[in-house]
């Protein structure tokens, strides 16, 4: 069974500066209301992003080993989260979106399929909890 480590250090109020195996630092801060100075992302926030890092890495590496040519693969994600504390989330939302010339749906759509059901942790780890959606659009340019 694998392993996983962080280390997170406390730099001042409610500014943190973590690093995980990779040794590579992140930054995170809460609200100047809270007691933070507002310079970076939200603790919780990094979740947001550790879903599209983990589900875009598989899908632009599938459609790589696919031989399909993407321009551009950028992906927006969404949140619902309880209005009561502890505010946790509910649902996210992954819209991916590809520009270029000549993207098949199906490709697209068994690239996606494979991130979610198969490789991507994250979304494993999350469906346990919570509700993951997605959808995708192709912006083919002529």
């Amino acid at each position: 069974m694998g392993k996983s480590t962080a280390y997170i250090k406390q730099l001042q109020g409610l500014t943190f500066s973590g690093k995980t195996d990779s040794n590579h630092w992140v930054m995170m801060d809460g609200p100047e209301n809270f007691g933070g100075s507002n310079a970076a992302i939200r603790p919780k926030e990094l979740l947001l992003l550790s879903l599209g890092g983990c589900t875009g890495s598989d899908v632009a590496s599938i459609l790589q080993k696919k031989r399909v040519e993407v321009d551009n693969f950028e992906m927006n994600i969404s949140a619902e989260s309880t209005d009561d504390h502890p505010k946790v989330y509910t649902k996210m939302h992954v819209e991916y979106v590809f520009h270029g010339r000549g993207i098949k749906e199906k490709d697209v759509e068994r690239a996606i399929e494979l991130s979610q059901t198969k490789y991507c942790g994250v979304t494993a780890m999350f469906e346990k909890v919570m509700e993951i959606t997605h959808s995708f659009k192709i912006v083919n340019k002529d």
